[in-house]
């Protein structure tokens, strides 16, 4: 039976009341492959502070009965921290010609529906409509594929993120620490995917 969901879409200062939401999200998808995040709230507030400040920003939630059960975020790229930008600079591409999608997180009981489509799709849309990005990119963390830690018939997301149009881009990749359970804080490589932004017809 599929579960019962609602898409609502919020930009900019609509955004602020669904933080605390999305950042209790963050921390319960994200503790299972591949980031095995051992959550810290007050990590997840810092780090969407970025998004309650930018004009432009954009979160898709999908709620049940008023409860949030996914999350879709992104903003200008310029509004993020240095160290998403960075990599941007370093390979010679003007961080205002970029819209920067954080993540999608969704809980499994609504996986498999479709939604993370529409994700993509109302985030793009909100890109297109702004009038002045190039590129839409986000990042994914790189794991060993023999780690095994994997859980066995792990499926990821390349083969979505590539029927979606974006490329993985070696070498433009951005490190990030977080703690890991079991492991306590460990440094990761992320790389950015990237999809060129054709405009409104």
């Amino acid at each position: 039976m599929t579960p019962a969901y609602t898409i609502g879409l919020f930009r900019g200062p609509e955004i602020t009341p669904w933080l605390e939401d999305v950042a209790r999200l963050r921390v319960a998808v994200f503790r299972d492959w591949p980031y095995l995040y051992d959550g810290d709230l007050d990590f997840e507030r810092d780090y969407l502070d970025a998004y309650a400040r930018s004009a432009e920003s954009i979160f898709v939630l999908a709620m049940d009965a008023g409860q949030v059960v996914g999350a879709s975020t992104g903003l200008p790229l310029a509004d993020d921290t240095e160290a998403f930008r960075q990599p941007f600079i370093d390979s010679g591409m003007d961080p205002e010609d970029v819209f920067y999608f954080g993540e999608s997180v969704l809980l499994p009981a609504y996986r498999g529906n479709g939604i993370g489509h529409t994700f993509f799709d109302l985030r793009e849309a909100h890109a297109r409509a702004l009038g002045r990005f190039s590129w839409t990119a986000f990042c994914a963390v790189d794991r060993d594929r023999d780690d095994p830690r994997q859980p066995s018939g792990h499926r990821g997301n390349e083969m979505f993120w590539d029927k979606r149009g974006y490329t993985r881009q070696p070498g433009m990749t951005m490190r990030l620490a977080w703690n890991e359970i079991g492991h306590g804080e460990v440094d990761h490589a992320l790389t950015f995917w990237l999809r060129g932004l054709e405009p409104m017809r």
